[in-house]
């Protein structure tokens, strides 16, 4: 009985600690959801008052979304028709060496072949002068709106000497190529590059097959079809005038061209006349015969006979100073000069294949459109053959597409007439180069020879009486 008393007052108390816990638990939740409550009594309050403020803001006109695309970003047009050159980027695309090698007999002929090597391709290829002439040809049809150099004669002019016209020649390859490499549209072509580059023996096959898959450059440029938008409104005024400018500019240099070839042939025929006169000492001083009685007893004819056999030796040397200051200037001053005139030569002829060709030939095709206009109005007039009058039209239609592709062409030609006439007026700071070339020249064969000369001296002293030195007469 006290057991059951214990155990029911056990449970009494637990469910009466039970009962206090469950009532603070409903107090702390009923606080926590009156939090809750005010919380978001506040929260809609400020999202009124927010709201009421944005009201009052001012709306932004925004427009419509199609108005949206003339606010994006421009791309900057790019000025095709300038072009950034100077003759320092010029001469750095590529140099190439062109080198002549033995001679080869063929079965019946012999034939010169050429070493061509390419600093910017780092090899060397063999080429003889038919390889060149087909690379010409293809790449003036390739280019024929930008200034291609012209070849040298492939056969010799009577009176000229074989090996001068053998040594010419090269130097005239050497720069053609070196134009051709230097070129800043087409030195990169594929033609230039298989000229240049490939090795092996079938290389105008490679370069017709080259041209056949790239076409004219009319063709393959992105913009030849909108050269007219490119153009300045007085196009035609700019070249008159540049083309005026470099014929005067081609004259000049071509006259400074001759003056230099002369001074570079005078430095030869020096050497020939240096080495000459130490012959003929040489020759007097070889003279062994005795002197006749009649001879004066003081006569120094003797001892001078003798010396002067030595003095041929300073002689060959001041005659090998005077033939290298020659080489210098052929090679410092004439080549250079030669280069730049190849340059200005190749302007002309492109001045003339603009207005002997592609403005010939639009003339020409815009005569035969009103031929055919005339005649169309004829049949019109008088009744004649559907055939006959549809065929008519079909030409009409035919020549009407013809005319609008010469002027893209013409306009196109323009194009790149503006862009040449840039490329030689980066050329022509050339002029630094070839007057500095010309002083240092002059200033290293004097230098040379009068170390010669002054070496001389002291020997030519040593062969007067007394040992009086030089005296005029």
């Amino acid at each position: 009985m006290f057991v059951f008393v214990s155990l029911f007052t056990s449970f009494c108390v637990f469910f009466l600690l039970f009962g206090i816990f469950l009532s603070h638990c409903v107090c702390f939740l009923e606080s926590i959801y009156v939090v809750f409550c005010v919380s978001r009594v506040i929260v809609y309050f400020l999202l009124f008052v927010l709201v009421v403020c944005l009201a009052e803001l001012p709306k932004p006109h925004l427009g419509e979304p199609k108005d949206l695309s003339s606010l994006r970003m421009q791309p900057v047009q790019e000025n095709v028709l300038t072009l950034s050159l100077t003759l320092d980027k010029i001469l750095a695309r590529d140099t190439v060496q062109v080198e002549l090698i033995p001679e080869k007999k063929g079965l019946f002929l012999k034939h010169v072949e050429y070493q061509v090597t390419s600093q910017h391709y780092k090899i060397s290829v063999y080429r003889r002068y038919t390889d060149f002439d087909v690379f010409h040809e293809v790449l003036l049809q390739r280019f024929a709106y930008r200034v291609v150099p012209a070849l040298p004669p492939k056969r010799m002019l009577k009176g000229n000497p074989i090996s001068r016209f053998i040594m010419g020649r090269r130097r005239a390859l050497c720069r053609f190529l070196n134009l051709v490499a230097r070129h800043p549209f087409f030195s990169e072509d594929e033609l230039v590059k298989t000229f240049l580059t490939f090795s092996g023996s079938d290389v105008q096959i490679k370069l017709r097959d080259s041209y056949k898959r790239t076409r004219d450059e009319f063709m393959t440029n992105r913009i030849a079809t909108q050269s007219k938008e490119y153009l300045p409104s007085d196009i035609q005024a700019q070249f008159s005038t540049s083309r005026e400018m470099i014929r005067n500019i081609h004259n000049s240099f071509q006259k400074l061209r001759d003056r230099a070839e002369k001074m570079a042939e005078r430095s030869k025929e020096n050497a020939t006349d240096l080495l000459m006169f130490g012959r003929e000492l040489s020759t007097l001083g070889s003279d062994s015969s005795s002197l006749p009685s009649m001879a004066s007893s003081q006569s120094t004819w003797g001892t001078l006979r003798q010396a002067l056999k030595s003095l041929s030796v300073e002689f060959a040397v001041l005659s090998d100073k005077a033939a290298q200051q020659g080489r210098r200037e052929e090679d410092d001053v004439v080549e250079k000069l030669n280069l730049f005139l190849d340059l200005l030569q190749s302007y002309r002829d492109l001045c003339e294949r603009h207005e002997k060709g592609v403005l010939h030939e639009h003339q020409r095709a815009l005569h035969k459109y009103g031929v055919m206009k005339r005649q169309m109005m004829s049949a019109t007039v008088q009744p004649k053959e559907q055939a006959s009058v549809e065929q008519l039209e079909s030409r009409i239609i035919q020549q009407e597409n013809a005319i609008q592709t010469m002027e893209l062409r013409n306009y196109f030609s323009l194009f790149c007439l503006h862009q040449e006439t840039q490329l030689i007026f980066a050329y022509l700071p050339i002029t630094s180069h070839i007057l500095g070339s010309f002083v240092n020249s002059q200033v290293q064969g004097h230098r040379e020879m009068g170390e010669v000369w002054n070496e001389l001296q002291p020997k030519l002293s040593c062969l007067f009486a007394e040992n009086n030195g030089l005296k005029s007469i």
